[in-house]
């Protein structure tokens, strides 16, 4: 599967590590260097502008997508000849999605997880058929990972479902894994409307 626009979530924080940052560079040069358009939130703090400025810096494109909110607080990257802004957060959330062809979370905190477990639902209820991938830089997932393990041996994950998380630690193998993806058939639940 070739993708034109991978989705990443991550967070506007730069978090503790230097390697989360390195993450993020090496991601965006990585979209960059494959010629992937990067989508994302659209500001320019913390992680979020660390890998928007990296797949600028490479010549690659960006769209970033941002609630006017958040633009009045200044945190958007004024530096983008795409800067989408929207109404709300739940309007953003689906430009994002329907503009991309796979989905990836860096390290980030309650938004990025939200956000990353919303797509994936909409993938567990047939909405769309994208791959998703965890990078986990130093770690930084493996407590999430443990709680989807669990999640399925206590039946309320089906391990067809488990199955679309895709993790490494590598942010080329990353994007290697989620071109080589084969997702299951999932049966259509709802339409994106009724979410």
């Amino acid at each position: 599967m070739d993708f034109k626009r991978v989705c990443v979530y991550c967070g506007s924080s730069s978090g503790a590590r230097q390697s989360y940052e390195h993450a993020a560079e090496a991601m965006g040069k990585a979209l960059a260097g494959r010629g992937i358009e990067l989508v994302y939130g659209g500001g320019r703090v913390g992680l979020m502008g660390t890998i928007a400025n990296a797949v600028l810096e490479a010549g690659g494109n960006v769209i970033g997508v941002i609630p006017e909110a958040l633009v009045a607080k200044e945190v958007a990257h004024l530096g983008l000849k795409d800067l989408r802004v929207v109404q709300s957060m739940h309007e953003r959330k689906a430009v994002m999605v329907n503009l991309s062809d796979a989905f990836i979370a860096l390290p980030g905190g309650f938004g990025t997880l939200e956000e990353f477990c919303e797509v994936l639902t909409w993938a567990q209820l047939g909405e769309h058929r994208n791959p998703h991938g965890l990078l986990n830089v130093d770690g930084f997932y493996d407590g999430f990972l443990k709680f989807l393990d669990h999640a399925v041996t206590e039946k309320f994950i089906r391990s067809v479902h488990r199955e679309l998380v895709i993790t490494e630690k590598d942010p080329e193998k990353l994007l290697d894994l989620l071109t080589e993806a084969r997702l299951p058939d999932l049966d259509k639940w709802i339409d994106l409307e009724q979410t």
